[in-house]
């Protein structure tokens, strides 16, 4: 079974920057579509990105787009989330989730496993 860590989160001014990892241990990421969630307190967990295992769907929230890119590293089996501008709304709990073979939809019921979270908080 697929372990996730999670790290990177922490507190950083609006207009900064962050970059979360996850890393993946007990199998190969090859294989497993990967993505990025995150949950505000009082609000639903919801997909911020994805992509399949098969590297044809990639999926960005839409105020995540030009801002946030996700990225694979398989030598190191880890995933990032490189966050540019970051506003107060980004303010989460930030997850990594997998799911093994092709997923092309980027919401949480879809991924199987879950990393613990990494708390992002930015401040205005």
């Amino acid at each position: 079974e697929v372990q996730l860590v999670e790290s990177g989160g922490g507190l950083v001014q609006a207009g900064g920057s962050l970059r979360l990892s996850c890393a993946a241990s007990g199998d190969s990421l090859d294989g497993y579509s990967v993505g990025w969630f995150r949950q505000a307190p009082g609000r639903e967990r919801e997909g911020v990105s994805c992509i399949s295992a098969d590297g044809t769907f990639t999926y960005y929230l839409d105020s995540a787009k030009g801002r946030f890119f996700i990225s694979s590293d398989n030598a190191n089996n880890t995933v990032y989330l490189q966050m540019n501008s970051l506003k107060p709304e980004d303010t989460a709990v930030y997850y990594c989730a997998v799911t093994w073979s092709s997923s092309y939809y980027c919401g949480p019921d879809e991924y199987d496993y879950w990393g613990q979270g990494t708390q992002v908080t930015v401040s205005s």
